[in-house]
């Protein structure tokens, strides 16, 4: 896991991007952004990169390929795997179909965005502070 590596933001809705920003930028955390409004667009990025996200945080409903399916190609994926990128679920739907299959794919989480900004503050506060601490397989002294 790359600590220091930029924190993926799979989001299609463009509202839910400009809040996300906000926390982040509150939340003061040196991490780089990194936006992708489809599944599709975020796997080519993960595959062609050489850099290690942190985190990815992923809708579930999105166009092209979604949260699911991309997660399934991420898993599926030697190189990825290896990578040790924890993939997260952050979406508005949690139905339990939904959080079974997510957790069948081996996720590291699913939160269900609050509606409220000062419980999604606190939510990606705790979520990131806790992947901080967190040792990986990949993890060197």
């Amino acid at each position: 896991m790359n600590k220091g590596g930029p924190i993926m933001i799979i989001e299609d809705d463009l509202d839910d991007q400009e809040m996300l920003t906000e926390v982040f930028k509150e939340l003061n955390y040196p991490n780089e952004l990194l936006f992708f409004g489809d599944g599709e667009e975020a796997l080519t990025y993960l595959i062609a990169t050489a850099i290690k996200p942190f985190i990815i945080f992923s809708d579930i409903n999105m166009p092209k390929l979604n949260g699911m399916e991309l997660r399934d190609k991420v898993h599926n994926n030697e190189d990825l795997r290896l990578k040790s990128i924890p993939y997260l679920f952050f979406t508005t739907n949690a139905e339990q179909k939904f959080v079974i299959d997510a957790y069948s794919k081996s996720v590291q989480g699913f939160f269900v965005k609050p509606s409220s900004y000062d419980k999604l503050k606190s939510t990606i506060k705790t979520i990131v502070d806790y992947w901080q601490e967190c040792v990986s397989p990949n993890y060197v002294p």
